[in-house]
């Protein structure tokens, strides 16, 4: 590694498994700096960043640093991405998506926190400026942020809880990277504050035009892994549909109704847990999730448990990035340990004075830690 980190003895993330899954991330990286979903594949911008973050973690930082070049480098005049990249060539031409667009500042932010690189953040600011120029550009007078803009940049008027609470972080995010390099933003600031508003309180702002997504696990937990709720509110949310989603000694489902659990996604709600200050409930989930973990240091996607079958058989980059970042947020391996288990800008209406801290045991129904 360019930068050592050691695996303190009370990480649930062997030490050995660091160094295997940064290797197969850098294995999956391309020349140019773009990481894929895994070799052959395409990428895109969200999930490319999320690997990129698990490189950071691991102290590759040069590695992570081309693939945020190469964010820089294919960045469209307008501040946006296309949806997917595959060989060096657009991918995806149908629409680009304002969550994936924005996410740019919550890995350039999470680099520098990991790196304190002041001179690698000054080089992405004015990607990161035009980056969020674009999302906030799609902001409603409501609050929320339409999901996309179609291949003729016209907006596609509609929102999603997730994709906009991956959008309140990242904007959280990017404040703090301005006011960091003295270019303090108080409109972002105001968007962030609104946008928070609206997932709060405006439920019927989002879905407008689809099916509900609410049977989606990332519906229910990413308002709390993004900092939109905090303390009591966050807890009483996960303990709400736990028993929908968390499948005992497996991990969380992908969908409510469908007999399949993902490694990144329970991830994830390992950190939201972390968030909501249930740290040894956190940890328990997360143990469980190196068994589907392959020899070339990869993570399999996911499981589907009635049929004990691996599926999709895909070791995707960005379930290895989310394990890293889980294994930081758990064994503090980096100064970007807090980054979605901290919290959020001291603006946000719904900060909750506990915030983390408040760690009394709750009993999720029917939950076991």
């Amino acid at each position: 590694m360019t930068n050592s980190v050691a695996a303190s003895a009370v990480t649930p993330f062997p030490e050995h498994l660091l160094r295997a899954s940064a290797d197969y991330i850098l294995a999956q990286q391309q020349e140019d700096g773009m990481i894929p979903w895994f070799r052959g594949h395409y990428g895109d911008p969200w999930d490319h960043v999320e690997a990129a973050m698990g490189l950071s973690i691991a102290g590759e930082w040069p590695a992570a640093e081309r693939a945020y070049r190469w964010l820089a480098d294919n960045q469209l005049e307008d501040g946006s991405w296309w949806a997917a990249y595959k060989d060096g060539s657009i991918h995806n031409r149908e629409r680009r998506e304002t969550n994936f667009v924005a996410y740019v500042a919550t890995g350039v932010w999470h680099h520098y926190l990991v790196s304190a690189d002041r001179t690698f953040l000054q080089a992405l600011w004015p990607t990161v400026e035009r980056a969020i120029g674009f999302v906030l550009g799609l902001q409603t007078e409501e609050g929320e942020i339409h999901w996309a803009v179609d291949g003729d940049g016209a907006p596609m008027k509609d929102a999603l809880v997730t994709g906009c609470s991956s959008i309140f972080k990242s904007l959280e995010c990017a404040v703090r990277m301005a006011e960091t390099l003295g270019h303090p933003r108080p409109d972002w600031k105001q968007a962030h504050q609104c946008l928070g508003e609206a997932l709060r309180s405006k439920p019927y702002r989002f879905d407008r035009t689809w099916e509900s997504k609410a049977r989606f696990s990332m519906d229910w937990f990413y308002p709390v892994l993004t900092g939109v709720f905090n303390g009591e509110e966050a807890r009483a949310r996960l303990k709400a549909r736990w028993d929908e989603f968390v499948v005992a000694g497996l991990g969380c489902r992908c969908v409510s109704d469908e007999p399949w659990v993902t490694v990144a996604e329970s991830c994830e709600l390992t950190m939201a847990l972390l968030a909501a200050g249930e740290k040894k409930r956190a940890a328990s989930l997360y143990r469980g999730l190196h068994r589907w973990a392959d020899s070339d240091g990869g993570y399999w996607t996911g499981y589907v448990y009635p049929d004990r079958a691996i599926w999709p058989e895909e070791k995707t980059t960005w379930t290895v990035g989310a394990m890293l970042l889980a294994a930081d947020a758990l064994a503090d391996l980096t100064p970007a340990s807090d980054l979605f288990t901290g919290g959020g800008l001291a603006s946000d209406s719904a900060q909750d004075a506990e915030g983390v801290d408040h760690l009394h045991e709750f009993e999720l129904a029917g939950g076991q830690g």
